[in-house]
């Protein structure tokens, strides 16, 4: 419940009412994360108030209806700090749509392949112009600038995967090419496509590729 505890951080310096609290996510967290629902926020302070991580009570406003004031409990700042002292670790892989694209892009051979990879190296090279802007306006916000900072280097690893990408589906895509035009590959396919290691007999393309990319086994990405 990363959220869930984002909230409960933010109630160890006071008590807050749900807009402040949208509020002062966003300034502390900054843009890479993007805005909070505040109706999404207000299921989650229902669910902290349900647990007794936070306590409610109600102020009285003399031209408006009264607000809800959130308070932190013992319970809460428990809660916050075993899960604040635990790792993170990752259990969702590493699926991104940018590995079911070169699984299409091979199917159509080595030029789409091509196409695809300076394509999204564009796009990565102009994520980092604006990411680098970003750090330079936050760079007096400590928490925002790590949030920044690690966008920076998931982008410079995600051009690095572009590398990798040229290198061990170019053959592939080649291969793929050649058998879909009934012609001989001008380019042998990578060795580990060549057999399968037992009875010498050739491989398909596709199994493969899906292993070292969607199935969440491929190194190099971040």
């Amino acid at each position: 419940m990363p959220l869930h505890h984002a909230v409960l951080a933010l109630l160890t310096e006071r008590p807050n009412h749900g807009y402040e609290l949208k509020t002062r996510f966003e300034e502390t967290i900054g843009p890479q994360w993007g805005g909070l629902n505040i109706g999404h926020l207000y299921q989650i302070l229902e669910r902290l108030v349900r647990d007794g991580y936070v306590s409610r009570s109600q102020v009285a406003q003399t031209d408006r209806p009264d607000k809800n004031l959130y308070t932190l409990t013992e319970a809460g700042e428990s809660e916050l700090r075993d899960w604040a002292t635990t790792a993170w670790v990752r259990v969702g892989g590493f699926r991104d749509e940018l590995f079911l694209k070169l699984l299409g892009a091979v199917a159509l051979g080595p030029q789409t392949l091509d196409k695809l990879i300076e394509s999204q190296r564009q796009t990565y090279l102009s994520e980092l112009a604006g990411l680098a802007q970003q750090r330079r306006a936050h760079s007096g916000e400590p928490l925002v600038a790590v949030l920044i900072d690690a966008a920076i280097a998931h982008t410079k690893a995600d051009l690095a995967l572009l590398d990798s990408a040229a290198q061990h589906l170019g053959p592939l895509a080649a291969a793929h090419d050649a058998q879909a035009s009934g012609r001989s590959p001008r380019q042998a396919p990578d060795p580990v496509e060549a057999t399968d290691g037992i009875d010498g007999t050739e491989r398909s393309a596709w199994p493969t590729l899906r292993s070292r990319t969607v199935g969440g086994s491929a190194s190099g990405t971040a």
